[in-house]
């Protein structure tokens, strides 16, 4: 494995700190502020259809309602009732007068049902966000919804109005501050219990608080290093939970290696510097190859051309590297200063000793190496039965829960499923675009717009298609081939209509296709598969014409296929990657297979209780959801393989460095892999238990891809460190005998010692 330069570290250990106490005062002020730098929302790093839609809007529209906040109120009377029109008055008047504010639509202006509810007691109106503030349009939420509720805060009878800012900026908003809250909530809850299984494992406080600092101390320098990057790339607020769960995860487990070694030197009788140096040469060898396999899973997410992916990948890469360096630089230094000291309070290690103790490991080692086979036909059972739900995985928006729980920007939502009009919030977006020279509401191409309307209409689950032929009830083909025989004049008498659904120059369309509000975000998908097929089959008298669909749900089909497309590109590397490093470093062929083949089975075995308990929602409701989400965000699997296969690694890499060592040391390889079992199994149990917990307070976040991330990732970690590392690793080392060590070791006939019993 690879060596490092143990004894100039601890020679120059007060440098080392010096170097560290410099980086920390550099960290901390950029750590506080990282979530102002980063963003919500999503997208790819290539251009895809949704993309040129909303761009093709964003240029060629005078009013392209892009961006915009809704306002619901509800109230004790009606909305045609003077004081209630007052209320609304005072709220869209306030509004306009924002800077940042183009266009106000509400029930005062315009007599669209669409805005009020049937009971006339609850209505909304939208303020659309001008194009040049598009891009800040997230940061300006917090001004706009001061403005509305101070407003409606010096309103007589103020308080028997509800009234609440959503929309897509709002949304985002919104799940930035929770992903914040979550991510601080998380440490909070997660931060005792490690400390706990931190005591049990070591038996002493000092020894104990030594990995916690070593992981809030990685997870802060990473924070400040993400805050630097993001001003030469974006970075999805994603990172921020990623960044807390692994660093504390990682972080741990690497100084819960590297202390338990130490501690073995110092009882053989080392001197506190030795015991150091010979810590770094044995488990600090061990950290920075399985650093380097969790290096190389992160890395693997840049294939993905995907903000989320990619700033994942960036966060997941810096974490780790920082959290390695500190393990084998800071944490030894201090140990070798410290000395016996990490066994404060004495008292406290003899009240612990059972954890310690050997025996009962001992004996399952044994019963390993006599029943391998029998061992290896369990574990592949259980990994199959784990595994199976994998087959019905459906990819896609989930049907609830998608949006932060307990939010303003929610409540919104709410609010407008009841007035009716939730689909007004994220509508599907058509852009139809006549050839160079010629106008879309031509006679030529009206018959086939309105058969394009239509056709859409019949769909159960649209709502309502506002478009340029849809203006009037009642209008017929003559009469918009006359209206738009003068298209100045037809914009005078439609001005805001038009200018959202007619191009300057009228070779430009677009169609709002506004949902029915029982239609889930996984339905909505199928709404876009499904006009595209109707484009793509052809739709008579627009076959000259281009038709783009956009918008958030064609995004998120494009993001998907996207994704799904480069995912088996992604496991290609990976496994490539990592199967190498394994290769350099223990010189065998057999095992970067084996390894391979076991890290796997943990990963599939996540998928398979990820669509267990959420798509399916067999005890979803211990994690804050109404029902089952019928679909698992395309992302999830993606960053869950990535990370848990790099993390995997982890535990191979410590127990084989282990078996291996004492491999080199008796040259039996039954032997070799009781010892190096016996010797890992309280450390391999106790990291898990720690990443376990990081990872199981995340599954309780607000945000649901966070959820299922750190769900994901908590049952990927405990399959790991139980059955695949204590029962499936092992028995399948002792099988293979000698082997495990070709052409590293020049194989010879086994000795009746040496074969695995039957």
């Amino acid at each position: 494995m690879i060596a490092l330069p143990a004894r100039a570290i601890i020679r120059f250990r007060y440098l080392v700190m010096a170097f560290w106490l410099a980086v920390a005062a550099f960290a901390i002020p950029r750590a506080r502020g990282v979530h102002d730098v980063l963003q919500v929302q999503g997208r790819s790093i290539q251009i895809n259809e949704s993309d040129r839609a909303e761009t093709i809007i964003r240029e060629r529209f005078r009013q392209p309602f892009s961006h915009f906040l809704a306002v619901t109120v509800r109230g004790p009377i009606s909305v045609d009732s003077t004081p209630y029109r007052q209320v609304l008055h005072t709220l869209t008047r306030v509004a306009r007068e924002r800077p940042y504010i183009g266009t106000v639509l509400s029930h005062l202006t315009t007599d669209d049902p669409l805005l009020v509810s049937a009971d006339r007691h609850a209505t909304f109106f939208v303020a659309v966000i001008e194009d040049a503030h598009a891009d800040s349009a997230t940061n300006l939420v917090s001004d706009f919804r001061a403005t509305i509720h101070r407003a409606a805060g010096r309103l007589p009878a103020s308080e028997d109005y509800q009234i609440a800012v959503t929309g897509g900026p709002a949304l985002d908003f919104d799940t930035r501050m929770v992903s914040k809250e979550d991510a601080a909530l998380g440490e909070r809850r997660a931060l005792p219990l490690v400390a706990i299984v931190l005591v049990i494992a070591f038996g002493a406080l000092v020894a104990a608080l030594l990995p916690i600092v070593v992981g809030m101390f990685a997870i802060t320098c990473t924070l400040a290093l993400v805050h630097v990057a993001a001003n030469f790339y974006p970075m999805s607020i994603f990172v921020l939970n990623i960044v807390t769960m692994i660093g504390l995860g990682v972080g741990i487990d690497y100084s819960l290696l590297m202390v338990t070694r130490f501690r073995e030197e110092l009882n053989r009788g080392l001197r506190r510097r030795d015991a150091a140096i010979r810590t770094l040469q044995t488990a600090g060898r061990a950290v920075v190859t399985s650093g380097l396999t969790v290096i190389a899973g992160f890395a693997g997410l840049f294939i993905i051309p995907l903000m989320e992916t990619r700033s994942v990948a960036i966060g997941g890469v810096i974490v780790v590297s920082v959290a390695v360096l500190l393990s084998v630089t800071l944490l030894p230094v201090a140990l070798a200063v410290l000395g016996r000291a990490i066994d404060m309070p004495r008292g406290l290690a003899r009240k612990l000793a059972w954890y310690h103790a050997p025996t009962a490991w001992e004996r399952w080692a044994r019963w390993l190496g006599s029943h391998p086979f029998r061992a290896l036909a369990i574990g592949l059972v259980a990994a199959g039965a784990i595994t199976w739900p994998i087959a019905h995985i459906k990819i896609g928006l989930p049907h609830s829960g998608w949006f932060p729980a307990g939010t303003e920007s929610t409540l919104g939502i709410e609010a407008l499923d009841e007035i009716g009009a939730r689909g007004a919030l994220l509508p599907v977006r058509v852009v139809v675009a006549a050839p160079d020279g010629e106008k879309i509401v031509g006679s030529r191409y009206l018959l086939g717009l309105r058969r394009l309307s239509d056709t859409l209409k019949a769909d159960p689950r649209v709502a309502q298609v506002r478009s340029a032929v849809d203006l009037g009830r009642r209008m017929s083909i003559l009469q918009y081939s006359l209206l738009y025989s003068n298209v100045e004049r037809a914009r005078q008498r439609y001005p805001d209509l038009l200018a959202t659904y007619l191009s300057e120059d009228a070779s430009i369309t677009r169609m709002d296709i506004l949902l029915a509000d029982s239609t889930s975000l996984t339905g909505s998908m199928d709404v876009v598969r499904r006009i595209r097929a109707i484009r793509d089959h052809g739709i008579r008298g627009l076959d000259s014409v281009s038709i783009l669909v956009g918008g958030f749900q064609a995004a998120s089909v494009d993001l998907q296929s996207n994704l799904l497309r480069r995912f088996p590109l992604l496991i290609t590397v990976v496994l490539i990657i990592t199967a190498v490093a394994l290769f350099v470093a223990f010189q065998s062929v057999l095992v970067p297979l084996k390894a391979i083949v076991m890290n796997i089975l943990p990963v599939a075995g996540a998928f398979g209780l990820i669509v267990l308990v959420f798509q399916f929602g067999i005890g979803v409701s211990l994690f804050g959801l109404d029902g089952p989400t019928e679909a698992i965000y395309v992302v999830v699997p993606v960053v869950v393989f990535a990370v848990v296969f790099g993390l995997s690694m982890d535990y191979e890499v410590f127990l084989l460095a282990r078996i291996k060592e004492a491999f080199d040391r008796s040259g039996r390889n039954s032997q070799a892999t009781m010892e190096g079992l016996s010797a890992t199994a309280s450390v391999i149990t106790s990291a898990a238990a720690i990443m376990i917990i990081v990872f199981g307070t995340f599954s309780f976040s607000r945000v649901l891809a966070v959820q299922l991330t750190g769900f994901g990732l908590a049952v990927a970690v405990f399959l790991d460190a139980t059955l695949i590392r204590m029962v499936m690793v092992p028995a399948f080392m002792h099988i293979a005998g000698r082997w495990n060590w070709w052409p590293g070791v020049r194989l010879r006939e086994r000795s009746p010692a040496e074969k695995p019993p039957g």
